[in-house]
C-alpha cells in the first residue's frame, strides 16, 4: 500500500484520534484540549491541501478493505470529495476557535469536543466515501455523533429536540439502506462514478429504478431538509451556536444534499436519470421546498428560528441545481454548497455573539445592536445580503448560474421562482438589518454578558471566525473568475460530470 493510499485514512485520523484523547481529558486540561483541537484541524487542512495539489495534478488517492466478499469499504478523493472536504475542514477550524470562546467556562467541555471532533470524522468520511456502502456507514455514525452535540445542555427541550432528530434521521437512513440493499441487489457494488453506473442495466429496470431512485432521495431528503422530511431542522436549533453552526453550514444538512448530488451524477447518471423523467419531480420537490421555508422564515422571531428555515430553503438550492439539466445547473447547484455554507455558517456565529454577548436570542429584540457589536453585525450584514443574490456575494454567483441553467434547460417557471425566492430572503433579511443598524438601541442591555473592551466588541474567539467567513463570502463572488474560487473547482467538476 502506497502513501497515496494512506492519505484519505490520515484526514480520518486527524480529528478521530484527538476525539478520543480529548473524551479522557479532565475538565481542567484546557490548554491541552485547545492543543489538541487545534492541531487537529490544522493538520487535517495541510493533508487536503496536499491532495487538492495531487488531483490537480492527476494523482489518485483511493484506499479500499474488503470487509466481506463484494462489500469493500472505500475512500476516494475525487475533485467533488475534495469540494466538500475542503468546506467542512476550513469551517471545521473556524469553528473550533469559535467553540473554543463561545463554552469557555461551560461543563462538559471535553465530552463536547469529543463528540464534535466525530462528527467531523463522521463528515470527511461521507464526503471521501467510494461507494454506496461506505456511504451509507459514515452517514449513520454523522447521526449518531451529532445526536449528544444536539442534547449537549441536557435540559427537557433539548432532550426533546434531539429525540425528534433520531426519529427523523434513523428512519431516513432505514429507508436510505433499503434503496442501497435493492440496488446492490441488481449491480453488485455500487462505486461513485462520474457518468453513473446505473445504466448497464438498461431501460427494462425503469420501473424498479424509480423506485429505488424514490427511496435513496427519500432517505437522503430527510437530513437535506426537503419538504415535507424538515421538521427535526428547527427543533435542533436548541442546541448551542457551535453546533447550529455545523448542522446548517457543515455537517448534516450538507451530508444530505451531498448525498443527492452522487446519486444523481454518479450512480444513475444525469443523463440517465433525465430518460427516466427523475429530475422533474425531484425539480418540483426543492422548488416547493425552497419557497416554503422563505414563507415560514418570514414568521419566526427567534433569529435561530428563522435561519433555520432560511437554511431549509437555501439548502434545496443545491438540490434544485442537481435537477437541472446541463453544465450551467450543475454549476449553479454545487457551488452553492460551498457558498451557502460560507453565508451560512458567518449567520450563525452572529447569532451566537448576539446570544453571549448581549442576551438577544429575538430579531425584536436587536434594536441598535450594530452600534453597540459593529464587526458582528457588518459580518452578519454581508452573509444576509450574500443570501439575498447581492452582486458582489457569493449568493450572486450561485443564483446567476442557477437562473442560466434553467434558461439552457428551458425551465422558466424556475427563473421566476428563483427571482421570488430572492424577493422573500430580502423580505425576511431586510427588517432584521433594518433593527441593526438604524433603530435606536436601548439605553442599557437587559442581559448583557460580555462587556466591549476597546475594539473588542466581545470575546476575541467569537468575533475573528465571523468576520474571516464574511470575508470569504464577498472574496467568493468578487474573485469568482480567478483559478483558485470555488467556482474554478466547480466548472472542473461539472465539465467530468458531463464528460465521462
Amino acid at each position: 500500500m502506497n502513501f497515496n493510499a494512506i492519505l484519505p485514512l490520515l484526514v480520518l485520523a486527524s480529528s478521530l484520534i484527538p476525539g478520543m484523547i480529548i473524551f479522557f481529558l479532565p475538565e481542567s486540561r484546557i490548554r491541552l484540549r485547545t492543543t489538541l483541537n487545534l492541531m487537529g484541524a490544522i493538520l487535517k487542512l495541510l493533508l487536503i491541501g496536499y491532495m487538492l495539489w495531487g488531483v490537480q495534478h492527476d494523482q489518485s488517492y483511493v484506499f479500499r478493505y474488503n470487509v466481506l466478499p463484494d462489500l469493500e469499504l472505500v475512500f476516494k478523493a475525487d475533485a467533488l470529495a475534495l469540494l466538500f472536504v475542503t468546506l467542512s475542514a476550513a469551517l471545521w477550524f473556524l469553528t473550533t476557535l469559535y467553540a473554543i470562546g463561545y463554552l469557555e467556562g461551560s461543563p462538559h467541555r471535553s465530552r463536547f469536543f469529543g463528540f464534535f471532533s466525530f462528527c467531523v470524522t463522521a463528515t470527511v468520511g461521507v464526503a471521501m466515501a467510494g461507494n454506496l456502502f461506505t456511504f451509507f456507514v459514515f452517514y449513520e455514525l454523522l447521526t449518531l455523533s451529532t445526536y449528544p452535540l444536539v442534547v449537549h445542555r441536557g435540559t427537557e427541550a433539548a432532550i426533546r429536540a434531539g429525540n425528534i432528530y433520531l426519529v427523523y434521521t434513523l428512519a431516513g437512513g432505514a429507508v436510505f439502506l433499503t434503496g442501497i440493499v435493492w440496488l446492490y441487489g441488481l449491480l453488485g457494488q455500487v462505486e461513485f462514478t462520474p457518468g453513473g453506473v446505473a445504466a448497464t442495466l438498461g431501460l427494462e429496470y425503469t420501473a424498479q429504478l424509480q423506485v429505488i431512485f424514490l427511496l435513496l432521495i427519500a432517505g437522503l431528503g430527510v437530513k437535506a431538509a426537503l419538504v415535507p422530511l424538515h421538521g427535526w431542522l428547527p427543533q435542533a436549533m436548541i442546541a448551542p451556536a457551535p453546533v447550529s453552526a455545523l448542522l446548517h453550514a457543515v455537517a448534516v444538512v450538507k451530508a444530505g444534499a451531498f448525498g443527492i448530488i452522487r446519486i444523481v451524477y454518479e450512480v444513475y447518471g444525469i443523463e440517465f436519470a433525465q430518460t427516466l423523467n427523475l429530475l422533474m419531480p425531484l425539480a418540483i420537490v426543492a422548488s416547493i421546498t425552497i419557497i416554503w421555508g422563505s414563507l415560514r422564515a418570514l414568521w419566526q422571531d427567534d433569529l435561530k428560528r428563522r435561519l433555520a428555515y432560511s437554511t431549509i430553503s437555501q439548502v434545496s438550492y443545491i438540490i434544485l441545481g442537481v435537477t437541472l439539466f446541463g453544465p450551467a445547473g450543475t454549476i449553479g447547484g454545487v457551488v452553492h454548497l460551498v457558498h451557502q455554507g460560507i453565508m451560512k455558517i458567518t449567520l450563525f456565529f452572529c447569532a451566537g455573539n448576539y446570544a453571549e454577548t448581549l442576551g438577544i436570542h429575538k430579531i425584536s429584540e436587536m434594536n441598535g445592536a450594530g452600534r453597540r457589536m459593529p464587526w458582528t453585525s457588518i459580518a452578519f450584514s454581508v452573509a444576509a445580503f450574500g443570501m439575498m443574490g447581492a452582486p458582489l456575494t457569493a449568493g450572486y454567483v450561485s443564483k446567476l448560474y442557477l437562473i442560466q441553467g434553467a434558461e439552457m434547460a428551458e425551465m422558466a417557471w424556475v427563473s421566476w421562482m428563483l427571482t421570488a425566492s430572492s424577493l422573500l430572503n430580502a423580505a425576511y433579511f431586510l427588517p432584521i438589518l433594518y433593527r441593526l443598524w438604524f433603530v435606536n438601541q436601548p439605553q442599557k442591555w437587559l442581559q448583557e454578558r460580555i462587556r466591549a473592551r476597546g475594539r473588542w466588541e466581545t470575546h476575541g474567539l467569537l468575533l475573528i471566525p465571523p468576520v474571516v467567513t464574511a470575508v470569504a463570502t464577498l472574496g467568493a463572488g468578487i474573485f469568482a473568475d480567478t483559478g483558485w474560487s470555488p467556482l474554478f473547482w466547480v466548472k472542473l467538476i461539472a465539465q467530468m460530470e458531463y464528460l465521462p
